[in-house]
């Protein structure tokens, strides 16, 4: 570290030293906890034009939705969410009507804002009607067949039906995700303008929710104070009464408050520091692979990707273990290697069944014509080089060896995905992220369509009819079927390369419990107690 990156470091500590008044009036330090990470919210708000991903940590803990996924034990023990068990919050119970079109939810009888005025069916109603009103939120809630304000229909005061134009495996799941969060409307409204009748721009910097927990102080950018909701219902109260969120840019800083104890929690820590400090007996650091993936992107729509084979060929040509240890130090969940053909189970990112084999790279390349190689660029992203770039090395080293000449493209920070969106890349390193993990919901995203999340152009008429047919089937066995076709076609075709789930690496003192994994990659605070 050069001494401009020291004395940068120092800086950053220093100022996220200067606690708000209300934190150093705490009662103790066993009913508080203080966290750190790289990013900060710029909204208070779930899903308005602009909020980042860091404003997630802010609406799910402060707001309520009607439904969340439940957790369950990974092999370490650590809590992860279960995406396939729902289970109600807002709502004390719900109901899938036996034809699947509609969906009843009968809200808890005590559940309370945080100005202590009553949770209603019609806040309810205004704060789905909201998420319709926006671009971003329609076109989530539209995966899941809503997209109009009177398929949210008031019952009663504590009771909401949604119904479905035709059954949809995806309706239920969108009510756990970030976007429905259960606004207080008479609060709301009174912020709202003709112009903006849903309140979203006062919204981003104001609070209006009933959730676990409640903004006591805030500096946006820079820090927010929550403070535990005594009256919340939707669940067991937190044991934790106040959390600390603060920005420290610099991972050194942060994670050299975490080894003076100064911090309990801190997040976003590079692989090679969590290795480091996974070897700290008084640190406890926990890695879970997320449900966001990272990958070689080919588009089949440009020459000489457009033939399978040359596909193939890069896919037996990569070095999947050194990329591994070179980028993640090992820390994530491998998606290459595997068994070709046919999967033996509907779980999909899976393992495409392709390892390193030179030989066979050299001989589909010769079939394709290409005997002597090509030449072509490889392009990845800047604000992923920590990652990208040792892949990139070593990409272009192993094709090299089958006579592929590499030119590596670094790419501004935040252009990649205008290009991408534009279909002007030809071969790149990309991650993302599914929030639904239904596996036809991921090849909708992913592999179909002209959207830029089609990272590879796909355009198998086999495969695109199966997508279109499995969002609506209702008879599992058929449904598994149609899956597993998908996945053999993907395999075989490989429009993009899967590589791993990269790790969440947060670190942690010791006497932390109840670190859970949500699907967003956020702070459940919920959960968190203090031995």
């Amino acid at each position: 570290m050069n001494r401009r990156d020291l004395l940068a470091g120092f800086a950053a500590l220093t100022a996220a030293s200067a606690l708000p008044a209300s934190w150093a009036r705490a009662q103790s330090r066993e009913e508080s906890i203080r966290v750190l990470s790289e990013g900060a919210a710029n909204s208070f708000d779930s899903f308005s034009v602009g909020v980042n991903r860091n404003s997630i940590q802010v609406s799910w803990n402060v707001y309520d939705r009607l439904v969340t996924f439940a957790y369950k034990p990974r092999e370490d023990g650590t809590p992860y969410y279960d995406y396939f068990d729902i289970q109600g919050q807002l709502a004390e119970s719900y109901e899938v009507a036996d034809d699947k079109k509609s969906i009843t939810f009968h809200l808890r009888k005590d559940a309370v804002f945080h100005d202590g005025s009553p949770v209603t069916a019609e806040d309810v109603k205004w704060s789905l009607d909201r998420v319709v009103a926006s671009p971003v939120g329609k076109a989530q809630f539209q995966t899941g067949s809503m997209t109009d304000p009177a398929q949210f229909v008031v019952v009663d005061a504590q009771t909401v039906r949604i119904d479905l134009p035709q059954p949809d495996r995806f309706a239920l799941p969108n009510f756990a995700l970030t976007y429905p969060i259960i606004v207080n409307s008479r609060l709301a409204k009174q912020h709202a303008t003709e112009a903006d009748p849903f309140a979203m721009e006062w919204l981003k910097t104001n609070a209006a929710g009933g959730g676990a927990f409640r903004i006591e102080n805030a500096a946006m950018g820079e820090r927010i104070l929550f403070s535990r909701f005594d009256e919340w219902k939707s669940g067991p109260l937190p044991q934790i009464r106040r959390v600390l969120w603060q920005t420290v840019p610099a991972a050194e800083s942060r994670i050299a408050s975490l080894v003076r104890k100064d911090a309990d929690i801190v997040q976003d820590i590079p692989p090679k520091d969590a290795v480091a400090l996974d070897a700290n007996p008084d640190i406890k650091v926990v890695g879970v692979p997320t449900s966001s993936f990272q990958f070689i992107g080919m588009n089949g729509d440009i020459a000489p990707f457009d033939d399978v084979r040359v596909r193939q060929a890069i896919a037996y040509a990569l070095p999947y273990d050194d990329m591994f240890k070179a980028a993640l130090f090992g820390r994530g969940e491998p998606l290459f290697g595997g068994q070709p053909g046919e999967p033996t189970t509907t779980r999909f990112p899976q393992p495409l069944g392709y390892s390193t084999n030179l030989e066979k790279a050299k001989a589909l390349l010769a079939e394709a014509g290409h005997a002597e190689g090509f030449a072509t660029t490889f392009s990845y992203e800047l604000s992923l080089a920590s990652i990208a770039e040792p892949v990139a090395l070593l990409l272009q080293e192993a094709l090299g060896k089958v006579g592929i000449k590499v030119e590596i493209e670094k790419v501004p920070a935040g252009q990649l995905g205008t290009l991408l969106q534009d279909k002007k890349v030809p071969f790149y390193f990309e991650g993302s992220i599914s929030y639904l993990a239904d596996p036809d919901y991921f090849f909708r995203i992913f592999y179909h369509g002209d959207t830029r999340w089609n990272f590879g152009s796909y355009k198998n008429p086999e495969f695109a009819s199966l997508v279109e047919k499995t969002r609506y089937e209702t008879d599992q066995a058929v449904y598994d079927a149609d899956v597993s076709r998908m996945i053999t076609l993907v395999k075989q075709d490989i429009p993009i390369i899967l590589l791993w789930h990269p790790a969440l690496d947060t670190g942690m003192q010791k006497n932390i419990e109840g670190y859970s994994f949500a699907f967003h990659r956020q702070l459940e605070m919920k959960t968190l107690s203090r031995t």
